[in-house]
C-alpha cells in the first residue's frame, strides 16, 4: 500500500478495523447468564484477519 494514505481511504480501514474487535465482555453474561464462560470474540459480526482475507479497499 502507498506510503502516503487518502483520507477517505483511511476511514475506510479504521471502519474495517471496527468490525473485527471482539464484542464487550458484558455481552456474554447477558446472553448466557453468569455460569457460562464463553469468548466475546463469538459474538462479533464480522470475522476477518489481516492473513487470511484481504481487503477490497
Amino acid at each position: 500500500m502507498a506510503r502516503y494514505k487518502h483520507l477517505a481511504r483511511k476511514k475506510r480501514l479504521i471502519k474495517k478495523a471496527r468490525h473485527t474487535r471482539w464484542a464487550p465482555f458484558w455481552t456474554v453474561p447477558k446472553k448466557y447468564g453468569t455460569g457460562r464462560r464463553v469468548h466475546p470474540g463469538r459474538h462479533t459480526k464480522v470475522k476477518r484477519s489481516w492473513r487470511r482475507t484481504k481487503l477490497k479497499v
